[in-house]
């Protein structure tokens, strides 16, 4: 996985022309954008919103994916992803949760976020990972499903860093598991 971060294009390099004009004259003006010299159209590739959620079960397991598709296929993950345009944070909290582990989130709450890089389709993309931790009532219905192939149940002290696929993944994980032990 590494060596894919470090072969990755930024966002950004896919642009080799003014996306409004057309101009070969784009050029890079920050870190996170890239500006057009003829038209002065500048383009920002600002992070993607991504939820994270942790839900533990009435004998205080937390409930883990295992990716089901690249990146990091076959490792931990927590249920959640992308937020949608027009959709809130609690929105793709609630409807992350139920795509991929059938569950209905009954209350939530915002604990922290990480910045974090995601290789899609040969791009980095730059990502703010929001964490939260949800109380869900009825643990019944529980299947992997979407991009989950399964689903898990560790006690905080059964969690294993080197387990979880995603940088800001683990490194949350590891700081929601150390305040709980």
């Amino acid at each position: 996985m590494e060596t894919e971060l470090k072969a990755a294009q930024h966002p950004l390099d896919k642009f080799a022309h003014c996306p409004v004009c057309g101009s070969e004259h784009f050029a890079v003006a920050t870190v996170k954008s890239k500006r057009c010299a003829d038209c002065g159209f500048e383009l920002f590739m600002n992070p993607s919103a991504s939820v994270a959620v942790f839900i533990r079960n009435d004998e205080g397991r937390l409930l883990f994916v295992v990716r089901g598709c690249e990146p990091a296929k076959g490792t931990l993950d927590l249920p959640g992803g992308f937020t949608d345009i027009g959709e809130t944070v609690e929105e793709a909290v609630r409807r992350e949760v139920m795509e991929e582990t059938g569950l209905q989130v009954a209350s939530m709450r915002y604990l922290f976020s990480l910045p974090n890089k995601y290789l899609y389709s040969g791009l980095l993309i730059p990502t703010m990972d929001l964490f939260f931790e949800c109380r869900v009532d009825d643990l019944s219905g529980l299947h992997a499903a979407d991009d989950a192939a399964a689903c898990r149940w560790l006690k905080p002290s059964e969690v294993r860093a080197c387990e979880i696929g995603l940088d800001s993944i683990r490194r949350g994980t590891m700081r929601y598991v150390g305040e709980l032990l």
